[in-house]
């Protein structure tokens, strides 16, 4: 068995750039099986091997009878152990999710700051063939897209499965012919969960009864699925990098008129595609998030949105779909005094350059205006909008909320707060691309003039 785990780690490159293992130990046979491979194939792999292990809170004595093995094997082998205690039911109750789920978040959460104080690394997890096998059933029987079919993978972002590909009934012989301690959770009995019902029930019934070889054949299917949607993978990356037209504020921005062009297919992979861009994985995502999604963006009207689930929601906004993080359109930018010269404004994305002319020779575009200098009070400033704020609109009479001006100009709610602001203490004196204030017109008589120019950072040559 070891040198199948050699192979999974060289074949699926497990570890490469590597220094740094955290074996995620349970004491069960599955997990002691793991760290006793990679505990003998440390040397030769070049690593530093660690051990975590998580109390859940729900087994009492017998979680700290887990506990207190595995520090002791840990010991043993003289391994750096780290561990801590967690109450997970209460956790998913405060949370709105399953102690499943909450479990989950909890234990990877505790085994990346492990690593991130042991200066980064790997998750090793035990995963194995009959593990692969029963999460397909499950997420058949659940109703799931391809994604589901392809379950769990060798390498996901910083989680290893060296097991994978290795029957439960492999580890167990190996445990015994090894002589390798472990412990028995006894909640993996109990068929009152719906996995163990899958585990203990179904599974067999259908080797008996149907296939006998059911376990190598689901996990075939993982295989073939991700195999097959590697491909697919593939083009739909490169049609997101296309059809994103902006990524701010935790917000990804499609462009609505390119996006509505793609089969419900792509588009569904494209939505699927943004929530893992925005929050890393997609757990607690199923087909029927999504599908309210791209429903949504096909239906158009703007101002509509849907709760997708954790903290995801879909809009619509003048033409533009969003998929975006809850909370986080309200980026505070400092505000900023301008100098003569160049101002480079890192937060805006922008250079701002600060000129005087005599008032007779100079131009204005949509990137560059002149400024009656007699007319400012105080210094020019870069701010974002507040509350209330107005302008007076060059060629109209009377005042404009800038937030009607933004909604007029179809300005989208996840981009308003990008824009930048240029005032003085009296007022507003220019929106870039919106609105020029007439009360800081150049007059024929005006002698003193400020040139403000505008440009993106990104369209700099130096």
């Amino acid at each position: 068995m070891i040198d199948v785990v050699k192979s999974n780690i060289e074949k699926y490159r497990l570890l490469k750039d590597t220094g740094t293992v955290l074996a995620a130990v349970s004491g069960g046979p599955d997990s002691m099986a793991m760290l006793y491979c990679l505990y003998r194939l440390k040397d030769q792999l070049g690593i530093k091997l660690i051990v975590a292990h998580v109390n859940h809170g729900v087994r009492g004595d017998l979680a700290k009878r887990d506990q207190d093995f595995v520090q002791g094997i840990s010991r043993e082998f003289g391994l750096d152990y780290y561990t801590t205690n967690v109450d997970m039911a209460a956790y998913g109750r405060e949370h709105g999710m399953t102690a499943e789920e909450a479990g989950r978040l909890l234990r990877y959460g505790f085994f990346r700051d492990v690593l991130k104080d042991n200066g980064g690394g790997r998750i090793a997890v035990a995963h194995n063939k009959n593990d692969q096998a029963e999460t397909v059933l499950h997420r058949i029987i659940r109703g799931t897209g391809l994604d589901g079919i392809r379950a769990m993978s060798m390498l996901s972002g910083d989680i290893i499965r060296p097991l994978l590909n290795i029957t439960r009934k492999e580890i167990e012989a190996y445990i015994e012919d090894s002589n390798i301690p472990s412990v028995e959770d006894h909640t993996n009995l109990q068929t009152v969960y719906t996995r163990n019902r899958i585990r203990l029930e179904l599974l067999p019934y259908l080797r008996d009864n149907f296939n006998p070889n059911i376990i190598d054949s689901l996990y075939r299917l993982s295989e073939i699925a991700q195999l097959d949607l590697q491909v697919l993978d593939d083009e739909i990356e490169k049609k997101y990098n296309l059809l994103v037209k902006n990524r701010i504020n935790n917000s990804i921005i499609f462009r609505g008129e390119d996006f509505l062009k793609e089969d419900e297919g792509s588009a569904r992979r494209l939505i699927r595609r943004a929530i893992l861009d925005l929050l890393g994985d997609l757990n607690g995502f199923g087909e029927v998030h999504i599908q309210n999604a791209t429903q949504l963006f096909f239906a158009g009207e703007t101002g509509k949105s849907v709760h997708l689930g954790r903290n995801i929601t879909a809009e619509v906004s003048y033409g533009d779909l969003i998929v975006k993080v809850q909370g986080t359109e309200d980026t505070q930018i400092g505000s900023v005094a301008l100098d003569i010269g160049r101002n480079i404004l890192a937060d805006w994305g922008i250079v701002v350059t600060l000129e005087e002319s005599d008032g007779r020779n100079y131009r204005t575009d949509e990137s560059r205006i002149a400024v009656d200098k007699g007319k400012l009070d105080g210094d020019i400033i870069v701010r974002q909008r507040k509350n209330g704020d107005r302008i007076k609109p060059l060629g109209m009479n009377g005042t404009k909320k800038v937030k009607d001006l933004f909604i007029d100009n179809k300005i989208p709610r996840e981009e308003r707060e990008k824009v930048p602001i240029f005032a003085d203490k009296k007022g507003i004196i220019w929106i870039p691309g919106n609105a020029f204030s007439r009360e800081y017109k150049v007059e024929e008589d005006s002698s003193r003039v400020f040139l403000v120019t505008i440009e993106r950072i990104e369209e700099e040559k130096n």
